[in-house]
């Protein structure tokens, strides 16, 4: 049958399918194993469709043609966010359009596929025959038809394209190092806990997941690439020779996380099931977490009875994968209270991030979380130094403290947490855990990898030790000492521009701010800094040798009075992901981030006449009211 010409760039890929009622045909029981549906379609079609160069135009319609080239382009360096990429893949979001189509997702795989190819060949100053790189991707509506596209983008890369189906963030890179894989790069296709409607890459080789200057070249490469084919001016080469290689990596990497649990408890009575006598209850979101239940614990011996959202589902129907999220930690909480539990485990969707409940119906994630985490590690490793996030409370850094750490406050974002670590081992500071308040956490003996699972692996050998150990508390106990602040908000104020423009004016209100904190415009305010690992600035500037790029402008002030000295901190800082400003606060003293809000809002946003850039209904709301109910 003679296959008629595509109307438009957007049917060169398949879409998921839907039934009569629009709903996406559901995942296979068993959602870790090949499904024999879509992707098991020949992709040879799709590759040639996507090689077709347009026909030549001239006059008013060739300068047409080249504006919406290049605002196409545009378009796909804006995917950009930070060390990922991430954009709207399905229609239903208000006031936003789909920009994370398969044509730009795989002009973004090709151009990935290339920059290791290159990569490997600088670092061994020869070609490397064949580059090898696997794939893997969340359960999300979007992944069936864009995994096709990054499939195609890397085959005419070049790359022998590994598919790992239904994965997580952590087992793409783990691909890249554990044995008898070992592949040269991999991509994980995942927007974590953002709507269905969205979805994102992100990128690792065997050092790591990429950052944000490395991404920024593949978009740049892939908007290039794109508009030049848009234009009918590149060659867009012959349709590559397409090899996929299925293969089961997510039973490979469970069984890595089983060993390290064996081993490291080392049960005197039943190694094999070092778990028996435990019950753990895991709250999965309905993303890519439910291995870790079915493949992980009951492997090791736990009753998961009670465990809920298991199965994979792509609209989130529950609520959102986010340990984070009140809802979800609410859930599990009332989970291991009615199971009677030893422990609750969240996870978001493609489970680098966790949060954990404990015997008691404790949520711990937060601050909480990296006060846990900061207990166990120091206990292994004395003195060592905790990098996080400047969100954090000044209770977490006395509590770091008093159990002989350092605490370096850094930018917000996890790779930039992840990095600084990096950086401080290489400089010679010991540094062991890096970790974000959203629940990202690294550490050194995990290749620096952000993996929920690990963290929870983490946390169960030290709930079982200390049970061997002959203690009758849980682990909630480690952290009794840490203090909760008496306020903390976080507030959020939209940009209003348009989204090509919108990190260059989220930008200048940042830095007006540090302006203004400088100038002594702003009484009683005055830049946070951290000398003791070369941050200056408030957390924004490494003033070292080796400086890291910088993402999104940021600082962090110190706040005081006459009548309280310093009572609290605020900082104000650019969101990676979206077109927002993040107002984060905590106070020591009862109204006192009213009192900060208020500042903010009358001495700086009014003053500066920033208010036209910005939407500052929330920061309003909660100067008036000190809620925002």
């Amino acid at each position: 049958m003679v296959m008629a010409a595509p109307a438009a760039p957007s049917t060169l890929y398949p879409t998921a399918r839907c039934n009569s009622s629009g709903n996406v045909v559901p995942f296979p029981a068993n959602p870790f194993k090949r499904s024999a549906t879509l992707l098991d379609r020949p992709f040879r079609q799709a590759l040639r469709l996507a090689a077709t160069v347009p026909q030549a135009v001239s006059g008013t319609d060739q300068q047409t043609n080249v504006l919406s080239a290049n605002e196409e382009g545009d378009r796909i360096r804006r995917l950009q966010n930070g060390s990922d990429v991430r954009g709207v893949a399905l229609e239903g979001e208000k006031g936003r359009s789909v920009d994370l189509t398969p044509q730009a997702v795989e002009a973004i795989a090709e151009s990935f596929g290339e920059w290791v190819m290159e990569s490997l060949t600088r670092e061994s100053e020869q070609e490397k025959a064949k580059v090898r790189v696997s794939f893997g991707r969340d359960p999300r509506l979007s992944g069936p038809a864009l995994s096709t596209a990054v499939l195609a983008g890397l085959s005419r890369a070049g790359c022998v394209v590994f598919d790992m189906g239904l994965a997580t963030t952590p087992a793409c890179f783990m691909s890249t190092v554990l044995p008898l894989f070992a592949y040269d790069a991999s991509i994980m296709m995942t927007a974590s806990h953002l709507p269905y409607t969205r979805n994102g890459l992100k990128f690792f080789t065997r050092r790591g997941g990429l950052n944000a200057s490395e991404v920024e070249e593949i978009c740049d490469r892939a908007a290039r690439k794109h508009t030049t084919r848009r234009m009918g001016l590149g060659h867009s080469g012959s349709v590559p020779s397409l090899t996929r290689n299925n293969v089961d990596f997510m039973s490979a990497y469970a069984e890595h996380l089983r060993t390290i649990i064996k081993e490291r408890i080392n049960h005197p009575h039943h190694y094999d099931t070092p778990l028996e006598g435990f019950k753990v209850v895991v709250n999965a979101g309905n993303g890519s977490g439910g291995f870790f239940t079915w493949n992980v614990l009951d492997k090791l011996g736990a009753d998961t009875f009670g465990s809920f959202h298991l199965e994979p589902d792509g609209m989130f129907p529950n609520h959102i994968p986010n340990p984070e999220d009140r809802t979800a930690m609410s859930l599990t909480r009332a989970a291991v209270l009615e199971q009677q539990a030893d422990l609750g485990i969240v996870f978001d969707t493609d489970v680098d991030r966790s949060g954990v409940v404990d015997s008691t119906g404790t949520a711990i994630n937060g601050d909480r979380q990296i006060a846990l985490m900061a207990a166990i590690v120091l206990r292994e490793h004395p003195g060592t130094t905790v990098v996080t996030d400047a969100r954090t409370s000044v209770a977490l850094t006395e509590f770091i403290a008093a159990r002989g750490g350092h605490h370096c406050l850094y930018r917000v974002g996890y790779r930039n947490v992840i990095d600084k670590g990096i950086q401080l081992n290489r400089d010679g500071v010991e540094t062991h855990l890096m970790m974000e308040t959203t629940g990202h956490g690294a550490l050194k003996e995990n290749h620096f990898l952000d993996d929920g699972a690990y963290m929870v692996v983490k946390i169960i050998i030290e709930m079982v030790r200390m049970k061997l150990m002959g203690s009758s508390e849980g682990i909630g106990s480690l952290i009794k000492e840490l203090k909760d602040p008496l306020e903390s908000v976080e507030l959020r104020m939209n940009v209003l521009t348009q989204p090509k423009h919108a990190k260059q004016k989220g930008a200048e209100v940042v830095e007006t701010l540090k302006q203004y904190i400088e100038e002594g415009r702003l009484q009683g305010w005055h830049l946070d800094a951290c000398g003791d690992c070369w941050v200056s600035d408030g957390c924004l500037v490494d003033s070292n040798d080796t400086p890291v790029d910088i993402d999104a402008r940021m600082y962090r002030a110190r706040v005081s009075d006459d009548v309280h000295g310093q009572h609290g901190w605020i900082q104000i800082r650019q969101s990676v992901h979206n077109p927002n400003i993040a107002i984060n606060m905590q106070s020591s003293m009862v109204g006192g981030c009213q009192a900060i809000t208020t500042t903010l809002r009358d001495e700086f946003l009014l003053a500066s006449g920033l208010e036209e850039f910005v939407d500052i209904s929330q920061v309003d709301t909660y100067a008036r009211s000190g809620s925002l109910g």
